[in-house]
């Protein structure tokens, strides 16, 4: 918990790391995350149901760049978004 009643950004963020990688690992392909730029925009009290989105937006060589969203289950509001640069081990 950050503030009263209040998820911690950096758990929020972690959901984000976690999503956008896994965009990957459910392909089979393993990654680490080289660079990410997140984006709070709402509160997300604590106990309260977040839906995950992630996508790809590009792959060139051993570099993806992925997307991910934090979405409140009851409001569909978005909470925080972040987008990332994944590298991906060599052979």
């Amino acid at each position: 918990m950050g503030y009263d009643n209040v998820t911690h950004g950096g758990i929020v963020f972690s959901l984000l790391d976690d999503v956008m990688a896994n965009w990957l690992w459910l392909q089979g392909i393993q990654c680490f995350t080289a660079k990410a730029e997140v984006r709070y925009r709402a509160e997300l009290p604590v106990g309260t149901a977040v839906r995950l989105e992630g996508r790809c937006v590009k792959r060139k060589g051993r570099l993806a760049i992925l997307e991910g969203r934090v979405i409140r289950s009851d409001t569909e509001e978005i909470v925080a978004e972040a987008t990332g640069s994944f590298m991906i081990p060599a052979g």
